[in-house]
């Protein structure tokens, strides 16, 4: 029986040609400088047989750092180096999408000449530590932004856009998961705040609704894409009240005719425990576009989730770093290489563990 993951799929006006989606993975291979380059556009390019690639998680501030060596999309270089990367993939018949990223209190002052990193509150990561430029290091208390502060915030983001649209992108997807700083605006544990930006499901959701209407401004709605993890626990996230906060924002979100809700429903990056996860078919009940899951699918359930209607993209994440031509693996039953190594994933030594895996050579 012929898999549905290799059936076409409309995101927006885009025509995909499988639902096999790169998801956004830090590979940390921009340099000091941040601006990517040659070996980034190989790595792309090698796996432009996606049916869509996310990039990696990309900073739109300085003040929105907290990764070493990850790419940013705020000065002309940064632009410049990014559009020859979509160039590059483009060249090799791929689509890419680029994922805007602030930080927020998963950074550290060694990032920013001293100063505390920002968050909606002064609640500090309750992990052992994070790497920074001077090392590893333990995690700090940010420093909890002012609500004037909050609107330059949400105006970084249609910049960030204006560059990628520039940079010749397909698209942008508003990173609003995983404990950086819009999910930490979301979720009851880290946003403690007393103004129009805390204190109530509605609220919380404030700046995200304001990011997502700057940069629809610059992009259609439907080359905009947002993601979520509802159930994760990683960068010491998880809220009580979860279900009842990312139900509002996927009502809230469903507005606007968005390429896509990225939701990370699987549970490899941790689970909270505080209750059920929240399912691709539970969101179903509350937005109607196009909707991708991620985090730990196999083949096998991607296809049951698409085959259930359930989703209609599915993102990989550790598959792609090791097998370059995954949709092919995929495709023709070819198994998949041995996963990388996690030295490798963030290394700076350049091709290895990044460019250097082949792909599949049928007997």
């Amino acid at each position: 029986m012929a898999s549905a993951l290799f059936d076409s799929v409309s995101v927006g006006d885009l025509v995909l040609p499988n639902r096999v989606v790169m998801a956004p993975m830090t590979r940390a291979r921009a340099g000091k400088e941040r601006v990517p380059n040659a070996l980034m556009a190989d790595y792309y390019v090698q796996r432009a047989s996606a049916g869509l690639i996310l990039t990696e998680a990309t900073t739109i501030s300085p003040q929105a750092n907290g990764w070493n060596e990850s790419p940013g999309i705020y000065t002309d270089e940064m632009e410049a180096g990014w559009g020859e990367v979509v160039k590059a993939v483009h060249e090799a018949g791929g689509r890419i999408f680029l994922q805007l990223w602030h930080c927020g209190r998963a950074s550290h002052s060694s990032f920013h000449g001293g100063e505390k990193a920002v968050a909606p509150s002064a609640i500090a990561i309750d992990e052992e530590y994070i790497h920074t430029p001077e090392g590893k290091q333990p995690h700090e208390t940010p420093r909890a932004l002012e609500t004037a502060e909050l609107p330059g915030i949400a105006e970084d983001y249609p910049r960030a856009a204006e560059r990628a649209r520039t940079a010749g992108f397909d698209g942008i997807e508003v990173h609003s998961a995983n404990g950086y700083l819009l999910d930490e605006f979301l979720q009851s544990k880290t946003n403690h705040r007393d103004d129009a930006y805390g204190g109530s499901v509605e609220n919380r959701y404030r700046l995200l609704g304001e990011v997502v209407t700057a940069v629809t401004s610059v992009w259609p709605a439907n080359r905009v894409g947002v993601r979520l993890s509802p159930n994760g626990a990683f960068n010491d996230m998880g809220s009580p009240d979860y279900r009842e906060q990312f139900a509002y924002v996927a009502r809230q979100l469903d507005a606007f005719g968005l390429a896509y809700l990225h939701v990370m429903d699987g549970l490899g990056f941790g689970f909270h425990e505080l209750g059920d996860p929240m399912t691709l078919a539970e969101f179903r009940d509350h937005f109607h576009g196009p909707l991708m899951g991620n985090c730990g699918y196999t083949r096998e359930e991607a296809e049951q989730r698409v085959s259930d209607g359930d989703a209609d993209l599915i993102s990989f994440g550790r598959p792609y770093i090791s097998n370059p031509d995954l949709v092919e693996r995929f495709r023709n039953d070819w198994p998949l290489a041995e996963p990388a190594e996690v030295s490798a994933w963030y290394s700076s030594t350049g091709a290895e563990g990044y460019t250097d895996f082949p792909a599949y050579e049928a007997s």
